[in-house]
């Protein structure tokens, strides 16, 4: 998931149908998000951005880092301050819509029915060729391209439809505060546990008068409920966010290298370290525990009243703002240091 300066936001899921998912190397996901926000002004430029490299590429490749396989096809949600697409995927195939109303959201299933708003051109023909689709009924994305057998699916159908409930639960008046409640849901399995954790989480508000800032709050860390989310805002001469960006390991000499790869080193953000540590705190529930997170949820609400502010009265003090997510990450890691060493 990502956004960029334009105000464009695209977030991936993983998703299984009937076409096979190739593990050769490919586009995978998350390299088709980085590389329409890189590209694209709009949402739907960035739509065009990922279907061009579907067909030039493909997709595909081994989407966990360390020893483990886990290959998938993508869905995408890409939005912008005027206008919001689904797009979703089987191999080089693909269907978009375009959301016009109500609530949207994407999981690990396909979702796409009979409002298809673009599509590959041989969408239809690929179906009928494989036997999915007779070319006499209404043609069903979702229906043609998904397994029969929803046992095959590596995870449960009903994570899509407990997000769809929990935010038409609030349709008409979803603010960041409700997104941010429904991200860390877990009931609903929309915070997920386990080995297939939520890596991290991200909500944006884009307002459509475009004097407004468009502010995106991140965690950069697992599980949003024990996390912190922390607002960014783009500006010119941003500062670095040395606590949030993991470092890189590239030795040049080739025994170096294989030893690099034997030694798998240490790839977690200053943040992320920090926030794993806690987590250790956090689990024992003692009187620490409660001061901790009494802590992270007293500087987050400040951060919200602070962005709320922005939005009412239109001012951004840029000189601040420059320093906005970086800071918030320094003082995030300060409440994780004084409640472990303590």
């Amino acid at each position: 998931m990502g956004a960029n300066e334009h105000g464009v936001c695209i977030g991936n899921e993983a998703v299984w149908g009937r076409e096979e998912v190739l593990d050769e190397e490919a586009l995978l996901g998350m390299d088709l998000v980085r590389l329409g926000l890189e590209r694209a002004d709009t949402a739907e430029k960035a739509l065009d951005v990922i279907v061009d490299l579907l067909e030039k590429h493909g997709q595909g490749g081994n989407c966990a880092e360390g020893g483990m396989e886990f290959s998938y096809h993508n869905s995408f949600l890409i939005v912008d301050r005027n206008e919001a697409w689904i797009l979703e995927t089987a191999g080089k195939y693909w269907a978009a819509e375009k959301v016009q109303e109500g609530v949207r959201n994407i999981s690990n299933q396909l979702s796409i029915t009979t409002k298809i708003d673009r599509e590959h051109p041989d969408l239809r023909n690929y179906a009928k060729q494989k036997g999915w689709w007779d070319g006499k009924k209404e043609f069903d994305f979702a229906a043609t391209y998904s397994y029969i057998d929803t046992a095959k699916m590596t995870v449960s159908p009903g994570r899509y439809c407990e997000g769809y409930k929990l935010l038409d639960k609030h349709k008409g008046n979803v603010t960041f505060e409700t997104m941010i409640e429904i991200l860390r849901d877990k009931p609903s399995g929309i915070n997920m546990e386990g080995e297939f954790m939520t890596t991290a989480s991200m909500v944006s508000i884009l307002p459509q008068d475009s004097s407004l800032p468009c502010i995106h709050f991140f965690t950069g860390t697992p599980d949003p409920e024990r996390s912190v989310f922390k607002p960014f805002i783009f500006v010119p001469k941003i500062s670095q966010l040395l606590d949030t960006s993991s470092p890189t390991f590239e030795p040049a000499d080739p025994v170096e290298k294989k030893l690099h790869v034997e030694m798998k080193p240490d790839r977690r953000h200053p943040l992320y370290r920090e926030h794993q540590q806690a987590l250790e705190v956090l689990e024992r529930k003692e009187e620490k525990a409660k001061t901790m997170l009494d802590n992270m949820r007293k500087l987050e609400k400040e951060l919200f009243k602070e962005m709320e502010s922005i939005l009412q009265n239109k001012h951004l003090d840029v000189d601040k703002i420059v320093h906005l997510f970086s800071q918030c990450a320094k003082d995030e890691i300060q409440i994780y240091k004084s409640n472990i060493s303590s």
